[in-house]
């Protein structure tokens, strides 16, 4: 499908350019803008303006956009913040419809200065889009064109990577230091006045080249486009991988609920990436890796890694990365290691991961011939080299000969993964991946870029259960009740759990000794006692939850000290069986809407942060995966005398917790459900706080 339509075809793809500020002086930003632009052989026309000169870097040049021959698509305003405003309504009056700018915007200094936003209303009445500012520009290696003042003199060449980054940093280091990178489109989106990272991602799932896209990304500055994008590239199966920046945790004092308080800045963006199949990353490096391995184009077969090292001992560091960073090897056939078998030199054992190394004795023809009988083998998705290669070395150059032959005879993705990220292989590292093997720098990165290939595969093939949907009244009910001021209390939110499938412990309110007595009568002994004190959120914190009263006589005396010190209304409710503690929580974040927390639970919850987070809805398949995340997951499979809890109940509750947040979480500010007690009989929500948007918290 191709985009001749898109409106940032002016932008990203013109046919002419004029840039303002062109210089002839070298090595500034007005000087390199002009001379990079062709460099690449982009064939379009191009033009400096500058009244000072005639021509340009072999540009002809003129005194202002009004003198030019014909009306640009694009104006390169390559001036400073002083001058921009003049200019940018030059370029309006021309007729310009894409402005790239370089400079900050910013004239005063203040949190308020009022150039960027006066920017932002000429170019939007005038129908313009902006690159930048305050960015690097951008490279189109498609049709060779560089709108940058801060190029490089290195080669360009295409290929399917769409790199969108808010650091022009970033920008310059994978787009003009490696060319190992090829690029479909390298953008540095600076402030984006007009034109955001979601505009970018559209234009580049839109063609028919991109393979891969790459974001490093402070913030979604229009968040529904934002993970509309993420929907339409998972949607047309195009990996996006992310470096998000600025994920300090939220302070407990912002947030009301448990939930809140452990989540972090960053847990919506999380949750939104969970949602998409997006993959995080974490340094350059590893974004590097990721698109590398990405852009090699081939996606992973069935099963696991299959590697080959010319080193008994990296290959024992490998396999205890690999198992640190969750990437399974390939369990390769008895026929398979009879193939290998006849290649290996006495001593060497023809297993997964490999060390083929040994005589060296025609080395090259051996590792091709192992190389080829792991990636003949129904488990292999991946065949790998581990090898530290570097130029001029004769053996290195042999390994890596052997594996783009046995490439060339498979549909299945190979690498070669180096295991010093310093070595000196600049030129066989190129070479190497420009035979369609792509060379990673680094154990960990090359380990990681593996495991979400593997993640990839998996996300395509994966399916999902529901649980059945709520009925429309009861549904419609609750919607109602939170449309309104009321605050809750905690029988009406287990209430709300148990309209939605969610075990809830039968509990009784009440307000005088006769009436505790009673309502514990009701239940049967053993009971819980809890404070129902209007604007208590945490009743553990204040003594306000007895638990295991046995009889009458234990009932009133802790009724007596609970009404002394918190009042006395109470909920008297029965005791839940003994299991694990798990948390479930709902908050509804500003920009993405509501999304879920599930934590190791208890009153602990806070201290040991365990936690996963999701946007709703989520399918069983889907609870099953989240409740895997959690550090005391194990914890679920019993020992030292417990049993194994009921694994199934617990997803299906978080599945149906989902629901809640899917039909009712925009009328939700936070909501916890804390504990959640796992056992071999099922599960069951304790106790639970729920804040209302209309409602406002408690006092």
């Amino acid at each position: 499908m191709t985009n001749a339509g898109h409106r940032l075809d002016p932008l990203l793809r013109p046919a002419s350019i004029a840039f303002v500020g062109a210089s002839v002086r070298p090595n500034t930003p007005g000087n390199t803008m002009v001379r990079a632009a062709a460099m690449d052989g982009y064939s379009g026309r191009l033009y400096a303006i500058n009244p000072k000169y005639d021509v340009v870097e072999g540009v002809p040049c003129f005194p202002d956009l009004a003198s030019l021959p014909e009306r640009v698509d694009h104006v390169v305003l390559g001036v400073a913040n002083d001058y921009l405003e003049d200019n940018l309504l030059a370029a309006a009056r021309h007729g310009a419809r894409a402005v790239t700018i370089f400079a900050s915007c910013d004239l005063t200094g203040a949190a308020n200065d009022p150039l960027a936003g006066r920017l932002t209303e000429i170019a939007r009445e005038a129908g313009i889009v902006i690159c930048g500012g305050n960015g690097m520009g951008f490279c189109n290696p498609g049709i060779g064109l560089r709108v940058s003042g801060f190029a490089s003199s290195l080669a360009m060449k295409p290929g399917g990577v769409a790199l969108i980054t808010q650091s022009g940093s970033a920008f310059s280091a994978l787009a003009y230091n490696d060319q190992r990178l090829r690029f479909q489109l390298c953008v540095s989106s600076g402030r984006e006045l007009t034109t955001t990272t979601s505009d970018y991602v559209d234009w580049a799932l839109d063609q028919p080249d991109t393979s891969v896209i790459g974001l490093f990304l402070e913030t979604a500055r229009r968040p529904d486009d934002f993970a509309r994008c993420l929907e339409k590239a998972d949607r047309l199966g195009i990996p996006v991988v992310v470096l998000k920046v600025g994920r300090t945790e939220l302070s407990a004092g912002f947030a009301a609920s448990h939930s809140g308080a452990i989540a972090g800045d960053n847990a919506a963006y999380e949750a939104l990436f969970d949602k998409w199949g997006v993959f995080s990353v974490e340094t350059l490096d590893q974004l590097a890796a990721n698109l590398a391995l990405f852009s090699a184009g081939r996606p992973a077969a069935s099963g696991g890694l299959a590697s080959l090292h010319d080193s008994g001992g990296e290959r024992e560091m490998v396999a205890d990365l690999a198992a640190k960073a969750g990437v399974p090897f390939a369990a390769i056939s008895e026929r398979t290691k009879e193939g290998l078998r006849l290649h290996l030199d006495s001593g060497l054992q023809p297993a997964n991961p490999l060390d083929v190394w040994g005589s060296g004795l025609d080395f090259e023809t051996h590792v091709e011939a192992c190389m080829d009988s792991m990636l003949a083998d129904p488990d292999t998705a991946i065949g790998v080299l581990f090898q530290d290669i570097r130029d001029g070395s004769y053996v290195a150059e042999g390994f890596t000969r052997a594996v783009i032959r046995s490439h060339a005879k498979t549909g299945k993705p190979v690498a070669v993964v180096s295991n010093y990220a310093t070595v000196n292989h600049r030129a066989l590292a190129l070479s190497t991946t420009e035979a369609g093997v792509p060379v990673i720098d680094g154990t960990d990165e090359g380990l990681q870029a593996i495991r979400n290939l593997l993640a990839f595969r998996d996300r395509r093939a994966a399916t999902h259960t529901h649980p059945d949907a709520v009925p429309r009244e009861v549904r419609e009910r609750w919607r109602r009740r939170l449309g309104q001021e009321k605050p809750f209390g905690e029988s009406e939110a287990l209430a709300l759990l148990a309209d939605y499938g969610i075990a809830t412990p039968r509990a009784i309110a009440a307000a005088t000794p006769e009436d505790v007595v009673a309502a514990a009568r009701k239940i049967g002994f053993p009971i819980a006692l809890k404070t129902a004190a209007p604007g208590i959120q945490h009743k553990s914190d204040l003594g306000g939850v007895r638990l295991g009263l046995a009889d009458e006589s234990a009932l009133a005396v802790a009724y007596a000290d609970m009404t002394a010190r918190l009042g006395p209304q109470v909920l008297v409710a029965e005791m839940a069986p003994k299991g694990v503690e798990i948390a479930f929580g709902l908050i509804r974040d500003q920009q993405f809407g509501p999304y879920l927390v599930i934590a190791s639970g208890g009153i602990w919850i806070e201290a040991l942060r365990d936690r996963a987070v999701a946007l709703p809805p989520l399918s069983l398949e889907q609870a099953q995966a989240l409740v895997v995340r959690l550090k005391t997951s194990p914890l679920l499979d019993g020992g030292r005398g417990r049993p194994a809890v009921d694994r199934a109940a617990l997803h299906a509750a978080l599945a149906r917790f989902s629901m809640l947040a899917a039909d009712l979480g925009d009328l939700i500010d936070e909501m916890d459900v804390n504990p959640l007690l796992v056992s071999d009989h099922g599960c069951m929500a304790v106790d639970a706080l729920l804040l209302g948007r209309n409602a406002g918290r408690p006092t």
